[in-house]
């Protein structure tokens, strides 16, 4: 057998025809219990739903000490997918189920927060008023529309951090933001301290608001099919 897919909440776009693969229907975001007794079956996964689907299994990988064994393809269900985005991955089905059956693997920054969470996509704090800090490098001291973070696919420590500050106001005639400045920043990790916040990550809203958060590179990277 080539590999185990997992389904994610009902996605199955042209599974049944791919052969030599056992798919797997699991919920959105599956756990523990969906994932782990496939652990062992396979050492090629893919994974076809959303990018909070694929950080939910790559969650249980990682708890469970098997992103070293293990390949992981994704098969993205929305177009506008993050993760599929910053790796160059297809996004239509067909395309995207072939190169995760077929392709190679390119090991890939894995970043975890510390909140035992991890992101594989895009995470986003904001608006924001506090001081985060990219490694030892002053990278907010104040207001913040936005912070987003993901993983640095240009070969670099391991984040891309990026800081958008500036009124967002948009001008009656132009439709146009008043002004907005960012500011990009390459690093192994991410701090923030500031007045209480939910950060999001791969869509996913954390359940609670916190006063610090941290996004930082795993010292394991992810094994992912894409190329």
């Amino acid at each position: 057998m080539r590999g185990v897919v997992l389904a994610c909440g009902g996605f199955s776009a042209g599974f049944a025809e791919a052969g030599d693969v056992r798919v797997v229907p699991v919920p959105a975001r599956p756990g523990k219990a969906d994932v782990d007794p496939l652990l062992g079956e396979s050492d090629w996964f893919v994974v076809a739903g959303t990018d909070a689907d694929l950080a939910a299994v790559v969650l249980r990988l990682l708890r469970k000490e098997q992103l070293h064994g293990v390949s992981v393809g994704f098969v993205p269900s929305s177009p506008r997918s993050a993760f599929a985005e910053i790796w160059g991955l297809p996004t239509d089905p067909a395309d995207a189920l072939e190169l995760a059956l077929h392709g190679d693997v390119d090991p890939v920054p894995l970043i975890r927060n510390d909140s035992g969470g991890v992101l594989v996509g895009r995470g986003r704090i904001g608006p924001v008023d506090g001081v985060a800090y990219c490694d030892e490098k002053v990278a907010l001291r104040g207001a913040a529309k936005v912070i987003e973070v993901e993983p640095d696919g240009s070969g670099g420590p391991g984040l891309t951090v990026r800081v958008v500050r500036g009124a967002l106001f948009k001008m009656p005639l132009f439709k146009m933001p008043l002004f907005k400045h960012t500011e990009t920043f390459s690093t192994r990790a991410f701090q923030l301290g500031a007045d209480p916040v939910q950060p999001e990550s791969d869509g996913v809203v954390f359940p609670r608001a916190v006063e610090k958060w941290t996004w930082y590179r795993h010292t394991e990277d992810l094994r992912l099919v894409r190329r």
